[in-house]
């Protein structure tokens, strides 16, 4: 590619992925219209049109998507590169892009980032947060943080906590006016508050385990969410019943403001992995956030 810098491809990508000349310049830190001119003259050099512009809004081509497919994974094999040039200095330095959902950013990571930043003066992590499931490679991002039964098979996964619990909870004046459930299937006469999963567009059933035998009950109630915190804060009113994260009742229960039903149908499961692609060296910046991390 003698006659094709390099910086014009990157900025290319970077258009073709923002759909935005205005949010790809503020990232490139040049202006819109030296962007949109640099991608003319590529296009001028390539003899393909690769950008498909309008007043509104910019896509890529056939000819751009199909080069967009090449490029992504060549400019990150070239970001990974400059990132390893770190191992020839004292500190790893560079960015970490994670993604995760809400539950791990606001608990997991809130309590254990500012540790790892402070140890590793150097690194900026940029945490993306998104219920739905990502595409770490094609959405670039170095890595992701889910429980393990969502870790893709072909990723490398890394336990970064230890085994965690489901609780079904309600206040005690709730439970005494309705009765409390022994089995799952009695929760269907309760208020329940729903999850919604962005990533499937659907509401998610309860799940439950006793004694090797799993059960998936759908639940109704007056409430349809996808924020834990808004389903705690609801519980906590005293109408309604929610599935929420043992580590977030703790307190509840212990003041006994909450008391958890179904227990013996709410055993552990895997906890939070890390996950990341496959590749023949792992970056040192993210390398460090693995060892600082792991359990």
């Amino acid at each position: 590619m003698p006659r094709f810098r390099l910086n014009d491809l990157a900025a290319f990508a970077t258009v073709a992925k923002t759909r935005s000349f205005t949010a790809a310049a503020a990232e490139l830190s040049v202006s819109p219209s030296a962007l949109s001119h640099a991608l003319r003259l590529l296009e001028e050099r390539l003899g393909v049109r690769l950008l498909a512009r309008s007043t509104r809004s910019v896509a890529p081509t056939d000819a751009g998507a199909a080069l967009l497919d090449r490029l992504t994974p060549a400019l990150a094999e070239i970001e990974a590169g400059l990132g390893d040039l770190a191992a020839f200095r004292a500190e790893p330095e560079g960015i970490v892009r994670l993604t995760t959902f809400h539950w791990v950013a606001s608990t997991f990571l809130a309590r254990r980032l500012p540790g790892f930043l402070a140890a590793h003066p150097g690194i900026t992590v940029q945490v993306t947060v998104d219920d739905k499931l990502q595409d770490i490679v094609a959405d670039g991002f170095d890595a992701g943080l889910r429980f393990g039964d969502d870790v893709e098979k072909d990723m490398i996964a890394v336990r970064v906590s230890p085994p965690l619990r489901h609780l079904v909870v309600a206040t005690p004046a709730y439970w005494d006016r309705h009765g409390r459930p022994n089995h799952p299937r009695e929760l269907r006469g309760h208020a329940c508050i729903a999850y919604h999963n962005l990533s499937s567009g659907s509401i998610s059933p309860w799940e439950f385990e006793k004694n090797g035998r799993e059960l998936r009950q759908r639940i109704e109630g007056p409430l349809i969410c996808n924020s834990a915190d808004l389903a705690l804060s609801m519980v906590r009113e005293g109408g309604c019943v929610s599935l929420n994260m043992a580590e977030d009742l703790a307190e509840d229960l212990a003041e006994r403001r909450l008391e958890a039903v179904l227990e013996d149908w709410c055993p552990p499961f895997d906890g939070v992995f890390l996950y990341h692609p496959s590749r023949r060296q792992t970056p040192r910046v993210l390398r460090a956030l693995i060892d600082f991390l792991k359990v």
